[in-house]
């Protein structure tokens, strides 16, 4: 037994305790709550009555069990309605925003302006005082609460990769919320539930205190403190039982719904996952059958000509990309390098359908051959169109594992996840190509680690994992957007060496390697592509562009590289251009050291300096 579910014993069985008295209520020896004994009125404790007799000479005990079924009754069960209603407003706000936020979380905002107790006695006394009264009450007090609560988290939670793989493979929106983004959400909700019992307890126990809650003769915990107010000189114990019964409940609930946050949190639950999420007996496996390979397309795989993407500025756009070129091989690698701001991640996730709703392609053509059938322009493609490529002819490795990965599904889930999206094997088979993916990315033990968490793996084992989730169907195209970033250098070299195996088991798989590291792009690409400000401006295999640089941006950034034995680094002046204050001309002469006056006039055109070499400078002569 791990050390969070040790810390949930003692609240749990206490927890327990309490609703198993106020269950059993009925079948337990207890003396009749309604049976007074007016002889015998403030009687103090006995052997018959162990807690004393109260004003009406009735048993303390019987009642005080009885009233916590009324109290716990009404508090749980408004907690629990409010959640349910409050929770389904939060989820459909905070997924789909526009119209349904306004229609959900804003109009139950309503609620919130008006005073909790207010209210309360409102509903009261429309419908009059009673049990069920006083739950729908609560019910619609609290509801605003959890649908703010939901609503917060559920904004965070919908823009991660792993929601965003969802929609991208074609998940029904509701199976979404309910599968993703639910479980992601349940730790605020746990807490939001544990200070609304607490309150609807104290609320509920004023109205009783009050005449406007629960209806004598039937016992509650308010009803019983109302009535030792009157008796606090004769019987001071009156007042103590009932009190300590409410603030012992409130204070016990909340600290089970802790320690429950911590146990059901998907980033940090300790090994095993998840309660609600384990697995009680794993499935038979047998051998993985191996995939066939298909045979090669004619080349090229892809083939950029004039890609534009363009943010929705109000009256105007503006550009982010523009006029990018290349062109990638079957087997070739591809390293897209550049600086932070120049359009690397941007025109990798345009080539998967993925830019964010604000961006859009605005310009220019991308021709990819499938295994079977013509190029397909991935510039015209929908949504559709794109769901039927991805993950089966073209596949992204992104830069952050843990945002990537779903934290509240095992990691063999999600692989077969992405196998069943364009295939339909069956539950032994997928099990068994799981484990064959796992073990091809270098995962040790990956019987063991299929039914591990996110969480419960490395960094570097999180990145296999998603490079077993991208790789599932052979994909033809592999785009690894920085792949090694977040890495420290050992398990950088594993990865870089994962990938070259990939491409050696894969000969045909073209791959676009999106980095800032020319170290990398000098161990793993065949040829590079320099972007700067939203531009290509050079071209070429990696050996001659690193050899002989015929751009200066390209120079400045292989003589800011800390290697070679240089006595001194040289850093680039100056920063990238912001897309809404490009400079004319040339857009990297503001920091180029062999500018002149003619390269800020106009845009200089793109040269071919020798075959299979680009260079968008008119002074690439001089560079080197």
């Amino acid at each position: 037994m791990n050390r969070a579910v040790r810390k949930l014993i003692v609240p749990g069985s206490i927890v327990a305790t309490i609703v198993l008295l106020v269950l059993l209520a009925p079948v337990l020896p207890l003396a009749d709550v309604r049976g007074m004994d007016i002889p015998h009125r403030f009687a103090p404790p006995s052997g018959a009555h162990w807690l004393g007799q109260d004003e009406f000479g009735r048993d303390v005990l019987a009642r005080l069990i009885w009233g916590g079924r009324a109290s716990l009754f009404i508090a749980v069960g408004s907690a629990l309605a409010a959640a349910v209603i409050g929770t389904t407003l939060g989820l459909l706000g905070g997924y789909f925003r526009g119209a349904v936020e306004i229609v959900t979380v804003r109009a139950s905002e309503i609620v919130l302006c008006l005073p909790p107790l207010l209210l309360a006695l409102l509903v009261v006394t429309i419908l009059g005082a009673g049990t069920w009264p006083l739950i729908l009450a609560l019910t619609i007090l609290y509801t605003p609460n959890y649908a703010r609560v939901i609503y917060a988290a559920t904004l965070q939670v919908r823009s991660l990769d792993f929601v965003t793989a969802q929609r991208a493979m074609g998940t029904h929106p509701l199976l979404i919320l309910w599968r993703t983004i639910l479980p992601n959400v349940m730790p605020p909700l746990l807490v939001q539930m544990s200070l609304v019992v607490a309150s609807a307890m104290v609320i509920e126990s004023g109205l009783s205190f009050l005449g406007l809650g629960v209806v004598p003769p039937t016992p509650s915990w308010g009803l019983m403190i109302r009535a030792a107010r009157g008796a606090m000189e004769l019987a001071p114990m009156l007042l103590v039982w009932p009190s300590l019964a409410l603030a012992g409940t409130i204070l016990t609930f909340n600290l089970l719904c802790d320690r429950l946050q911590s146990v059901l949190d998907p980033r940090a639950t300790t090994a095993g996952g998840a309660l609600w999420l384990r697995n009680p007996r794993p499935r038979t496996r047998r051998a993985a059958t191996p995939v066939p390979r298909q045979e090669q397309a004619p080349a090229p795989l892809l083939d950029i000509r004039g890609l534009a993407i363009s943010v929705d500025g109000g009256r105007q756009s503006m550009g982010l990309v523009e006029n990018v070129s290349l062109s990638l091989q079957p087997g070739e690698t591809l390293a897209l390098v550049g600086e932070s701001g120049s359009g690397k991640t941007l025109t990798g996730l345009a080539m998967t359908g993925l830019l964010p709703d604000s961006l859009s392609i605005t310009g220019g053509t991308a021709d990819f051959a499938p295994r079977d059938g013509a190029p397909i322009d991935l510039c015209q493609l929908d949504e559709q169109g794109f769901r039927a490529l991805r993950g089966n002819e073209i596949s992204m490795v992104f830069q952050d594992a843990s945002a990537a990965l779903n934290p509240v599904l095992r990691i063999g889930d999600q692989v077969a996840e992405a196998i069943r999206a364009h295939h339909s094997p069956s539950d032994a088979d997928c099990d068994a190509a799981v484990v064959d993916l796992l073990r091809h990315v270098g995962i040790p033990d990956p019987e063991r680690r299929m039914r591990a968490y996110p969480h419960e793996l490395s960094g570097g084992q999180r990145q296999r994992a998603m490079i077993a989730v991208a790789i599932a169907n052979n994909p033809r195209l592999l785009i690894a957007d920085e792949p090694t970033t977040a890495l420290d250098p050992t398990i950088q070299a594993q990865i870089l060496q994962l990938f070259r195996k990939l491409k050696d088991d894969t000969p045909e798989m073209g791959m676009i390697f999106v980095t800032h590291d020319l170290a990398v792009v000098a161990e793993i690409a065949d040829r590079v592509t320099v972007m700067y400000a939203g531009q290509v401006v050079e071209d070429g295999p990696v050996s001659e562009v690193f050899a002989r640089p015929r751009h200066p941006y390209t120079a400045a950034l292989i003589a800011s590289v800390p290697e070679g034995g240089a006595e001194r680094l040289v850093a680039i002046p100056g920063t990238v251009p912001t897309p809404n204050a490009m400079p004319p001309g040339c857009r990297f002469a503001p920091r180029c050291g062999h500018a002149r006056p003619e390269c800020t006039l106009a845009p200089p055109p793109v040269d071919t300096p020798a075959p299979g070499r680009r260079s968008r400078c008119i002074r690439w002569k001089e560079v080197t």
